[in-house]
């Protein structure tokens, strides 16, 4: 979204700044770029599978572990 915010005569600089920023926020712009910032992707297919298979197979480490009496890191 272009915004367009020009000087009016006899403002001074610091007024039109104020002005802009203000303009700024009641469009909702900094909210919508704050909100976007810290959004995660979605992990791929790929990435879901090895996180599955990584879960299985510690899940097997420490159950083998229980059985043999062997202490396990948890």
């Amino acid at each position: 979204m272009a915004m367009e915010i020009k000087k009016r005569e006899g403002e001074t600089p610091n007024s039109l700044i104020y002005r802009f920023n203000k303009r700024i926020q009641r469009s909702g712009l900094v909210k919508e770029v704050r909100k976007r910032q810290f959004t995660d992707r979605l992990p791929n297919k790929r990435k879901v599978r090895l996180s599955a298979l990584y879960r299985i197979g510690k899940q097997e480490n420490q159950d083998l572990a229980r059985k043999v009496g062997k202490k396990s890191d948890f």
